[in-house]
């Protein structure tokens, strides 16, 4: 092998990830606290008629971007994912901002990961150090991912079902309450109809929800980031857009539809984000399962677990994919015998302990402002899948290509792309509308609110004034695939 074969093979990845951790790593991400404990809140905010309607067309529009992603990566796939398709359809600078934007947000979110782990631990050690807990997480975070993709998808395939087993056994429960089973009166439409409900307190309550559902459903896009490692993307990826969006959806929508049957959306238990009256917890409970809380508490503990590992890899692929392209530091670029991208891992890792020690001292107002500034980053992410895949289909025709060639061809195009775009605008500028409805604008609460647009911009339109980039004519918009045995 020549040096330069051997320098080439020492910056691929491993394709490691079955058709099973594809589908495990993408459910597995959108099954979160924003199941076991935001759907309530939501209920209590919106009504069960308003919360299932927000959540339902935020699923929808999951729907379409995940048929968007999964068209892109299952053609083209690519550990650096939608930075990467933004690059060679858009613009270089839109993908340099993507890129950047998405590993901020993973790197943040795995500190914030790391501050909930700790608390949740409290539950039962309320005595205990939360640094030394921290400390624990992180090391089996990066333990995960340091072993090799393998060891990340097989890890996170537990973590995801674990929670997936758990949601099934919360349904079935629930429905055989509604029937009477357990609690020996079957349960009518009237926790449902009470005060003004089931929508309660109009559009702009709705659309409060449709962010906190927006920000529950994030993570599904993980799978365009774990096509570039998997076996077979051209099968296994559009097997598992198929089956992701079905199962979140129902799972989401059938669990508020039983928490709103049984428990009344007045009821100030759903607003409480404490373990012990999680709906989860309460509705399991009234069942007669022993120890519910602490079930439920060590649940939302790998759900916890879950979401830091998937950050953990999704962040350090796209750092290394950033490098690879030239738009990060070289050294990040390198990859060990094992496929993994070790210095991109550990700059990742070291991050997301400055932003944890951030939150220790003073106030944690730091810390706030960069978890602030990363939720956002999702949201922004989705758009640019979006706009990736419609500039994709139509440089894809107008280079003459047969629609044929195409693994999996995403239905209802253009429309798809269309209003997943328009939903995520509407949801990124609503952030904090009700920030402008006083008689005066709380200034402050719109900077913390909206701080990642601005970075977001900032870092695209640098890059693009930098590197003179110029949106790229649809005739020459790079459509080769580069086969490889490693990625």
């Amino acid at each position: 092998m020549s040096q330069h074969a051997a320098a080439q093979e020492n910056q691929q990845l491993r394709r490691g990830l079955q058709a099973r951790h594809l589908t495990m790593i993408s459910l597995g991400g959108a099954i979160g606290t924003g199941l076991f404990l935001a759907s309530g809140a939501a209920i209590h905010t919106a009504g069960p008629g308003g919360a299932l309607a927000a959540y339902t067309i935020i699923g929808i529009m999951v729907y379409f971007l995940m048929t968007s992603l999964g068209e892109m990566a299952a053609y083209m796939p690519e550990a650096g994912s939608f930075s990467t398709y933004a690059t060679k359809f858009v613009d270089p600078a839109f993908g340099f901002a993507l890129g950047w934007n998405y590993w901020y947000n993973w790197a943040i979110t795995i500190a914030a990961e790391l501050v909930a782990g700790a608390l949740i631990i409290k539950f039962w050690f309320p005595d205990s150090s939360s640094l030394l807990w921290s400390a624990l997480f992180l090391a089996i975070m990066f333990g995960f991912n340091y072993l090799s993709v393998k060891g990340f998808g097989e890890a996170e395939y537990w973590f995801s079902l674990i929670k997936v087993i758990t949601v099934i056994l919360f349904l079935i429960t629930s429905v055989l309450m509604i029937f009477g089973v357990f609690t020996g009166k079957p349960t009518g439409f009237e926790n449902f109809l009470i005060a003004d409900g089931p929508f309660h307190g109009g559009f702009f309550t709705m659309l409060g929800i449709f962010m906190a559902a927006g920000f529950s459903f994030q993570g599904t896009e993980l799978l365009g980031v774990a096509a570039g490692e998997s076996e077979d993307p051209a099968r296994n990826v559009p097997r598992a857009v198929k089956q992701v969006f079905w199962r979140i959806l129902l799972f989401y929508v059938l669990a508020i539809f039983v928490i709103g049957m049984l428990i009344p959306f007045t009821a100030d238990s759903l607003a409480s984000d404490d373990v012990r009256v999680s709906p989860f917890t309460l509705i399991f409970e009234r069942a007669g399962f022993a120890f519910a809380a602490s079930a439920i508490n060590a649940v939302i503990l790998t759900a916890v677990l879950s979401a830091g590992n998937s950050g953990m890899y999704a962040s350090t692929r796209m750092l290394w994919n950033l490098a690879k392209e030239g738009k990060a530091p070289k050294f990040l670029a390198k990859v060990n015998k094992r496929g993994v991208p070790v210095n991109a891992l550990i700059v990742t890792a070291l991050v997301g302990v400055l932003a944890f020690f951030g939150s220790l001292f003073g106030d944690g107002a730091v810390y706030t402002w960069l978890l602030n500034a990363s939720g956002m980053s999702g949201f922004i992410a989705w758009v640019g899948i979006a706009v990736s895949h419609y500039r994709f289909r139509r440089a894809f025709v107008a280079q003459g290509r047969d629609l044929n060639e195409l693994p999996y061809r995403a239905k209802w195009f253009p429309f798809g792309p269309l209003f997943a775009f328009a939903l995520c605008t509407i949801v990124i500028l609503g952030q904090n509308y009700s920030a402008f409805l006083g008689e005066q604008i709380d200034w402050y609460s719109v900077s913390v609110s909206y701080i990642g647009l601005p970075l977001f911009i900032v870092v695209w339109l640098g890059y693009k004034f930098i590197k003179k980039t110029k949106m790229i004519p649809l005739d020459q918009c790079d459509l080769n695939i580069h086969t490889k045995e490693n990625v």
